[in-house]
């Protein structure tokens, strides 16, 4: 009778902790989680209205894309910060304004064929993908290529097409493209890019040194001529692969 009572007691008393720490652990997540809104909030109203930044559009889907489950957990606490972030492969996810500024500056409309270059985390994938339905990503750094992949699958973004491969040459099985985004450095544009750039379509790069600093460019594809504008001084780790080779 006795060690039935010690039995009960300790079965009781275990029941007590876990649930303490169910309790704690639900709170800290939603205390984590009430932090982690303001802080995307701020970044909304600050770092994307607060510079600029007017499409309705784009400033939906950067509130609605979870920039935080994009990082590194050691960054989450500063994932709506406004600057770069590394993830792995000496990559980084550009700052929530660049991110911004490149997707509004492509004006891409609902259903149109987007292609991205330079994969990275998977985030600006995911932001572009609240804009249109047709999103095709490659990623030359195979082990980048699987972990955004899933990530985007795991943030519901499954019908977001990913490569692993050379963007350089482009993916000439979906082309051509009514815009094309590449988020690494080069020191030209990819011909082959420039091939599968639909007529009207739009294409941005960050143009120049890969060393030091370029232009984020838009060039636009009119009568079979390409128009250019230069947006704004930026800095983007640079591209690799092929284009290395036509320096």
């Amino acid at each position: 009778m006795k060690k039935n009572i010690i039995a009960l007691f300790l079965s009781f008393s275990l029941l007590l902790i876990f649930s303490c720490i169910s309790i704690t652990y639900a709170q800290n997540t939603k205390e984590d989680s009430s932090k982690l809104e303001k802080a995307m909030k701020k970044m909304i109203e600050n770092d994307l209205k607060g510079r600029g930044i007017t499409d309705q559009r784009v400033l939906t889907a950067m509130e609605r894309v979870l920039r935080h489950n994009f990082v590194d957990k050691k960054f989450r606490d500063v994932a709506y910060s406004d600057h770069p972030l590394p993830i792995d492969e000496g990559q980084t996810i550009s700052q929530p304004y660049v991110v911004a500024l490149m997707t509004e500056s492509l004006r891409i409309k609902k259903g149109e064929k987007v292609l991205e270059i330079g994969t990275g985390s998977g985030y600006q994938a995911a932001v572009l993908g609240e804009i249109t339905d047709k999103v095709y990503t490659i990623e030359i750094r195979e082990r980048l290529t699987k972990r955004a992949k899933e990530t985007l699958i795991k943030e519901g973004y499954e019908s977001i097409k990913v490569k692993h491969g050379d963007g350089y040459f482009g993916w000439r099985e979906y082309a051509p493209f009514d815009a094309i985004m590449i988020t690494a450095a080069a020191n030209h544009v990819p011909p082959p890019l420039l091939n599968q750039l639909k007529e009207g379509g739009r294409l941005i790069i960050p143009l120049g040194s890969t060393t030091y600093f370029q232009t984020l460019t838009l060039i636009e594809k009119k009568k079979g001529d390409f128009l250019t504008t230069h947006i704004t001084g930026v800095r983007f780790v640079p591209m690799t692969g092929e284009i290395l080779k036509r320096k």
